[in-house]
């Protein structure tokens, strides 16, 4: 039985963390500039590779709270999808033509067999005891092989056993699927369903086994990854020249600010202010010019994920509170007005793909359209004179200079960064800055996931950053040292 599926399936989760954990990999060429080159034995390359990749899987199975791996399927009309049609088809025509023999074979139905009585043990728990001895008893494979020979292969009594066995075994998600089981009669798409339905039944029992380990994967990661990561700085002395530039430059804005605030006094900062000021910082974190810490590369889709959704909310509220200022409080109170303001320009900005004049132009002619069918509820309609100041200001958030557009952008910015001081889970959240209460429910959903990368960062790699950090600050003599 080609099983492909399945592997493929298994593998989707280190597919997509070589993916990721290549990052790492692409970044060598520019981590060692300060050293002379030396020569990399292949050996070394994959051994590293290899590492990276397990890394950035153990990595994304903590820190992605919704990691499940999922069956893969080719796409629709893809040569890879072709191919495998063609290839499955001709084993089952292969199984059928055997048992249209007379009088039947069943060398490929005993394989299969076998293949299912492996599928099913390899779903028990170590408990299952019973289970185990009546799927042995059941599935006799010699004295399977006897009754085949003599003609006396009952396959219909093994399938309906194969079928009550997965009824027990399987997650209630899949009853659906069971049922539709009992409903076939034709043997080969019989057994062509019950191992896709099998393929199935491993992934959820292999995302059930991830799930009740996650509490203890969590703290060996924190070891795996530091261990891992040491590795590749044994290879590689200067794979920290990044992460160093990052917190210096964290370090200089930290110091800055704690010293205008402070006025005449000595600023004391501390490790912590300083770490947390560099996250902040990947928030806006130039994609071009900018070269990523070494620490971060793991997160470093993710964090660019969440510093694009924090751009766009910030345009979003800026709308927001502009359309509030111009059309009146009393407008904006109506239910569901602002629900669907909200839902029409987060539409016309979703990913930024074009110009943002562009963007901000059709979001303001629309926005107009809405306001303008508010006298159907017995509101006063827009001047022409609002109508111009609406659409102008709206147009006018394009500019990064924009008062109100960095009022927000700022507020945003404060507000995720109280999710940094909260540990463990965020079961009391910071306070929310006036005019981000339209967008307050996903900039939660960002500030959890930014501190659980945050404090997950800082399990692994702290000895690194105190190492980093206690030279930065111990050399600017204008600072104070926190030991915290």
């Amino acid at each position: 039985m080609p099983n492909e599926d399945t592997s493929d399936a298994i593998g989707k989760g280190q597919k997509e963390q070589e993916d990721r954990g290549a990052l790492l990999d692409d970044s060598k060429s520019t981590m060692g500039k300060a050293s002379p080159p030396r020569l990399v034995s292949m050996t070394e390359v994959l051994e590293t590779a290899q590492d990276v990749s397990n890394m950035a899987m153990a990595h994304e199975i903590v820190i992605n709270s919704n990691f499940q791996i999922q069956k893969i399927e080719p796409p629709q009309n893809s040569l890879e999808r072709r191919v495998k049609e063609i290839v499955h088809k001709a084993f089952w025509d292969s199984l059928q033509a055997q048992l249209n023999e007379t009088p039947p074979q069943y060398s490929q139905a005993i394989k299969l067999l076998q293949e299912v009585k492996e599928s099913l043990l390899a779903l028990l728990l170590p408990g299952h005891t019973r289970l185990r001895t009546q799927i042995g008893e059941m599935l006799d494979m010699e004295l399977i092989e006897q009754q085949a020979q003599h003609n006396a292969l009952d396959i219909q009594q093994l399938s309906s056993f194969i079928i009550g066995m997965m009824a027990n075994l399987c997650a209630p998600v899949r009853d659906a699927e069971i049922k539709k089981l009992k409903g076939l009669t034709g043997t080969v798409s019989l057994f062509r369903e019950i191992f896709r339905v099998l393929d199935l039944m491993k992934i959820d029992m292999a995302n059930f086994t991830m799930k009740t380990l996650k509490p203890h994967l969590q703290q060996e990661s924190i070891q795996y990854e530091r261990s891992k990561f040491q590795e590749f700085l044994d290879k590689q002395p200067n794979a920290l020249e990044h992460t160093t530039a990052w917190l210096k430059a964290a370090t200089e804005e930290t110091v800055n600010s704690v010293s205008s605030s402070h006025g005449n006094c000595p600023a004391v900062v501390s490790p912590i202010m300083v770490l947390n000021q560099g996250f902040m910082n990947l928030l806006k974190w130039d994609q071009v010019t900018d070269t990523y810490p070494e620490t971060v590369l793991m997160d470093r889709s993710r964090l660019q994920e969440l510093q694009q959704r924090v751009d766009q909310l910030t345009l979003v509220a800026s709308i927001l509170l502009v359309t509030s200022n111009t059309v009146g409080a009393a407008i904006c109170g109506l239910p569901g007005f602002v629900d669907k303001v909200k839902q029409v320009t987060c539409a016309l900005l979703d990913g930024l793909n074009h110009k943002l004049e562009e963007s901000l132009l059709a979001v303001s002619d629309q926005i107009y359209r809405e306001v303008k069918s508010l006298p159907e509820h017995g509101c006063t309609p827009l001047t022409s004179e609002q109508e111009a100041i609406l659409k102008g200001q709206i147009r006018s958030i394009t500019q990064r200079d924009n008062v109100i557009r960095n009022l927000i952008g700022e507020r945003i910015h404060s507000y995720l960064k109280g999710f940094l001081n909260i540990p463990g889970p965020q079961n009391c959240l910071p306070a929310l800055p006036g005019g981000l209460a339209p967008v307050q429910a996903e900039l939660k959903e960002i500030g959890c996931i930014f501190s659980r990368i945050l404090h997950h960062n800082r399990m692994v790699f702290g000895p690194y950053y105190s190492g980093i950090l206690v030279k930065l600050l111990f050399m600017d003599g204008d600072a104070g040292m926190d030991s915290r």
